[in-house]
């Protein structure tokens, strides 16, 4: 199962224990470990400790689900939305970052201008590159990064001789 499917298979069960968690009446005798049972026997799934429970209610359709992303393992990240995890392996996190950065660059708000204060980054210390000459004289850019993976970056000729006067000005 690949990645978009695996996300597609946690939003269908999260809105399906929306449903279930919003026809389920609470009590005050309820604990929390009843409602999930109640939850996982309404959405047909074995109760988890993570069910969409909030201080000892039900989530209701209006309140939005969290996202956790915990890292169990080295080589693992899990993503939990509303009670329900995926484990995703190195590779699955490199297909989740590609669609996410490929969604972002369609979204109309623009990333910021200039380097956010607080921002936290990973450097990569001499990226292995690839470069492609275009037949209207741009460059492509291809650089691999550690966290990212390759990410491309098209150049005007202007833009070449403006990026190597700030890489050799002293």
């Amino acid at each position: 199962m690949n990645l978009t499917d695996q996300l597609g298979a946690l939003e269908s069960s999260l809105d399906e224990l929306i449903l279930a968690a919003a026809s389920i009446p609470a009590s005050p005798e309820s604990s929390p470990d009843s409602v999930a049972d109640s939850l996982a026997d309404a959405a047909g799934e074995p109760a988890t400790a993570a069910a969409p429970v909030v201080e000892g209610k039900p989530l209701v359709a209006e309140e939005k689900p969290t996202l956790n992303v915990s890292r169990p393992e080295k080589n693992v990240i899990e993503m939990t939305i509303g009670g329900k995890s995926v484990a995703l392996s190195p590779e699955g996190v490199s297909e989740l970052i590609e669609e996410l950065s490929n969604a972002r660059a369609s979204m109309d708000a623009e990333q910021p201008g200039g380097l956010p204060p607080g921002w936290r980054f990973v450097a990569t210390k001499n990226p292995v590159m690839a470069t492609q000459r275009y037949a209207n004289g741009d460059q492509l850019l291809v650089l691999r990064h550690t966290g990212h993976g390759w990410v491309p970056f098209s150049f005007s000729p202007n833009m070449v001789i403006e990026m190597y006067a700030m890489l050799t000005k002293r």
